[in-house]
């Protein structure tokens, strides 16, 4: 070959691949920072809940390098904790963290995407959300109000609460204020009970001043944060009314559907790592809070008898009666959910159940 046609070739070469190069370094050079405001009902820094919050903004940023650029609010540094849904809803912020049956009053189907009296496990509803039809059911129902909704973290089976007095009868909450959001708070009104939905930053303070006569929260680590063994010493359990919390990474469905699938999936991966590792961060820590709980601050453990349970079952069914006749999606998440609980509770009989419990026997625990 010649030194002249292979300088030309050389050169052609060389200049399809600067324009191969180009047009593969363009998407790259070409991706946009995008902002993405999160606001929840959590007091910052408050331990796991609001932790794992933050935890999950941070890894937002962090796993796009800083692209999706995540500014956190935590309860009232930008609005009141019960007002993200409407600022996410809105557009005004691009997602809240949040537990959504707080939004139950805007529909009841909202509770089970929580957890509802009678409800499921951490493991039981992740296995519905994610196999059983639970999202697509989510997906329909925040649809409805231009939101998007991903499990987000999780903090086991509650408490059943803290009471001012010993609880023997379904007659003893009667008059009773309590409180206790979701479903769970209107199957103790079926008892007489008067429910009080609070953000979690109020409830000490009405507790102690006497406004609140019990109050249920999460489990041993957070409530012994919150101090209400200075207000009521009896700690019942094991708590009916969230079995397993779910709690949700809520985002704007516009804004939501302009991401790309890349972005899509690193959100949806951050919002699943945050599920995981919140759950496990509640299951190390409560043991130990509840025997300081016991030994240093004079708490008196209770379990609800069988009698109080089956008042709870029996009211549960009135509530979720009245859920069914709300209306024909309320009724459709109800029934999957019924039939979901069947099948996971069946099997988590055999399963984890029967195997805690001998595992147990044999330890002496």
């Amino acid at each position: 070959m010649k030194r002249r046609d292979f300088i030309k070739k050389a050169g052609v070469t060389g200049t399809v691949g600067a324009v191969a190069a180009s047009t593969l370094a363009a998407p790259a050079i070409a991706q946009e920072r995008i902002d993405m405001v999160i606001v929840s009902t959590w007091p910052r820094d408050f331990p796991g809940l609001g932790t794992g919050a933050q935890r999950l903004a941070q890894r937002i940023s962090d796993m796009t390098d800083g692209r999706i650029a995540v500014q956190y609010f935590a309860a009232k540094e930008r609005v009141g904790a019960f007002d993200s849904f409407d600022e996410v809803a809105s557009g005004n912020a691009q997602a809240y963290h949040a537990a959504d049956y707080y939004w139950k009053g805007k529909h009841p189907g909202w509770a089970y995407f929580t957890s509802v009296p009678f409800g499921l496990t951490y493991t039981e509803i992740n296995a519905w959300i994610r196999f059983g039809g639970g999202q697509a059911l989510w997906d329909e129902l925040a649809g409805e109000f231009g939101l998007k909704s991903v499990m987000a973290g999780n903090t086991g089976v509650q408490m059943g609460g803290w009471f001012n007095k010993e609880i023997n009868t379904a007659d003893d909450f009667k008059g009773l204020k309590m409180r206790i959001p979701g479903l769970g708070g209107d199957v103790l009104a079926k008892l007489g009970a008067s429910p009080v939905s609070l953000p979690g930053g109020q409830i000490y303070e009405n507790l102690v001043s006497g406004a609140l006569d019990a109050t249920e929260w999460v489990g041993p680590w957070n409530d012994s944060f919150m101090k209400f063994y200075e207000a009521a010493k009896y700690y019942y359990y094991p708590g009916m009314h969230e079995p397993g919390p779910v709690l949700a990474l809520g985002m704007n469905a516009s804004w939501w559907g302009k991401l790309s699938k890349t972005d899509q999936t690193i959100i949806e991966a951050a919002a699943a790592m945050e599920n995981d590792v919140m759950m496990a961060e509640y299951m190390a820590k409560s043991g130990e809070s509840l025997v300081k709980l016991i030994n240093d601050q004079g708490v008196k453990l209770r379990k609800f008898n069988d009698d109080v349970y089956d008042s709870f079952g029996e009211a549960a069914d009135e509530v979720f009666e009245g859920v069914r006749n709300h209306s024909p999606l309320a009724a459709k998440i109800h029934e999957n959910f019924l039939a979901a609980r069947a099948d996971l509770g069946a099997w988590s009989k055999i399963s984890d159940q029967a195997y805690v419990a001998q595992r147990n026997r044999v330890l002496g625990l």
